[in-house]
């Protein structure tokens, strides 16, 4: 039994297979906002580095949408290219979910990165007492999608939101939940360059540099 909720998130069934792209459904009203706003270190990061992340489920896929804070210039690729997964992505703007199906299992997880540009990577992680094993072959068929609103404010104030969307489909690596199953997950947001870079992680990993594989550090999903 987990008793911190902080380190619980809810993911709402939906009736509705949402496409990456639909980042303003309606269908997200009805999820739960999990605030990223430390770094994986657990320090607090400034508010225009913040994001929100919701997830959802359908009887096709899991979707997660993140809608960040943008207080400093974007690091993109300026000639992005999404029909296959770009290796690299993690050193640009970007934001990620880790996912262990197997609660039992933790050392063996799904890595999921999405930019704004639609860019996309996904590998499956297995730590083993050596050393981090990444398998790059591997396909979830998982989709991405970016968006960029700006809201005009006054006294130049203006609120630069970018929104990005992933839809991962079941199948034998990732299979379809049951009502009440739980899943160990963590959720982290890069952004900037150096040497200002940001490394923001829902839950901090505290390691004493940069690093985002530490699954002992997951958190829960509990799908509902």
């Amino acid at each position: 039994m987990i008793s911190d909720e902080k380190q619980i998130i809810e993911a709402r069934h939906t009736a509705s297979d949402l496409n990456a792209g639909d980042l303003q459904s309606a269908a997200w009203n009805q999820a739960q906002p999990v605030k990223i706003e430390r770094y994986w270190s657990g320090d607090p990061a400034p508010a225009p580095r913040h994001a929100e992340a919701r997830i959802l489920w359908s009887s096709k896929a899991l979707h997660i949408r993140y809608v960040c804070h943008q207080g400093e210039p974007l690091v993109v690729s300026a000639t992005p290219q999404t029909a296959k997964k770009t290796m690299g992505l993690w050193d640009r703007d970007v934001c990620e979910i880790f996912i262990a199906p197997d609660a039992a299992v933790v050392e063996r997880y799904l890595e999921f990165e999405a930019a704004p540009t639609g860019e996309w990577l996904d590998v499956a992680i297995h730590w083993t007492p050596e050393k981090r094993e990444s398998d790059w072959e591997f396909q979830s068929h998982m989709t991405a999608a970016g968006l960029r609103t700006v809201t005009r404010g006054g006294a130049g104030n203006d609120l630069e939101l970018i929104w990005i969307g992933m839809r991962i489909p079941w199948n034998h690596w990732i299979h379809q939940p049951q009502r009440n199953e739980r899943w160990r997950v963590n959720l982290f947001r890069c952004i900037g360059s150096d040497p200002t870079r940001g490394y923001l992680a829902w839950q901090p990993t505290r390691t004493p540099q940069p690093n985002f594989h530490v699954p002992q550090a997951f958190g829960w999903m509990l799908f509902k």
